[in-house]
């Protein structure tokens, strides 16, 4: 069970931070949050919960209209192009344990969520104040980002603020300059083999390895009923599975259109081309790639 907002707000008191409550109706988005709280001078912001291929986790602090590609935050994380991505709700639940809409930096204040990494954007410190959720949606607080750091470094965190717009070069001769930002040791397998190999002389005993990472979670499966559509699925919020939903629907819909008009052009059978092509590896690469896009133009959701 996470913590509570009451919790938090009672250790931001402790902690003498300076902040200003707002209270209002649950909101799912920046443009629904400004309504309530944009005439009182805070800067808004969104937060993105992004898993990698090694299912470490981050979250991604940033002003609105701080705009983040996606692809080039993955390689200056050192994890190539299509390295992180929007991650599912079930982590989101899990591991920040808050519920839709509530990622902030406030969501490490649960324990569980110790191992994620946390991204900060530079364009936060310029602002006297910033708009944040307390672990629950109906509430919005401001605060400076040094009070901000003060509750960080209070929780063992170290505040790092990088500028997400940014497009360094990444190669041979520069190394990506956000690697160290990279979570170490979330990632275990119980197939892994021990650091410290036992002698030649010693018995061979073996002996169960507990996980100590975080768990790797499937996302929902698709609904068929595509004349049913929820108000969550309207939302592209942080639960991860409506981006990949999203995607996921676009390239079916695409490449049955490709196939038809390529295997007439080509006079092949789609059967035909379908393996020449290798479209289902296709389509798996092409994946990440329009996820990113689909989140880059989604600027002004509240995470």
């Amino acid at each position: 069970m996470g913590r509570t907002k009451e919790e938090l707000l009672a250790r931001l008191e402790e902690l003498k931070i300076d902040f200003k409550r707002h209270d209002h109706p649950v909101v799912l988005t920046v443009e629904d949050q400004a309504k309530h709280v944009g005439n009182f001078g805070g800067a808004l912001t969104k937060n993105l919960l992004l898993k990698d291929k090694k299912h470490r986790l981050y979250i991604v602090s940033a002003l609105a209209d701080t705009k983040v590609d996606m692809k080039i935050l993955s390689q200056r994380l050192g994890l190539g192009k299509g390295g992180v991505r929007m991650a599912p709700e079930e982590n989101l639940r899990q591991v920040l344990q808050v519920p839709l809409g509530c990622v902030t930096p406030f969501a490490l204040f649960n324990e569980s969520a110790s191992a994620v990494s946390l991204l900060l954007d530079q364009g936060l410190k310029s602002k006297q104040s910033c708009y944040f959720h307390p672990l629950t949606n109906d509430v919005t607080i401001a605060l400076s980002s040094s009070n901000l750091d003060k509750f960080l470094l209070s929780i063992g965190k170290q505040p790092a603020y990088v500028d997400l717009e940014a497009s360094p070069v990444v190669g041979k001769d520069n190394p990506p300059d956000l690697a160290d930002l990279v979570p170490s040791g979330a990632f275990c397998s119980s197939e892994e083999s021990v650091e410290n190999p036992t002698p030649k002389d010693a018995p061979q005993v073996n002996v169960p390895k507990e996980k100590t990472c975080l768990p790797e979670v499937k996302a929902k499966p698709k609904v068929q009923n595509k004349g049913a559509e929820s108000s969550e699925s309207k939302v592209l919020t942080n639960n991860g599975p409506n981006v990949e939903i999203f995607a996921s629907d676009v390239l079916e819909v695409i490449f049955p259109l490709f196939l038809s008009e390529a295997s007439k052009k080509l006079n092949i059978k789609q059967e035909e081309l379908t393996q020449i092509l290798k479209l289902d590896d296709f389509k798996r690469r092409a994946a990440p790639d329009l996820e990113s896009v689909t989140v880059s133009f989604s600027c002004d959701i509240c995470y």
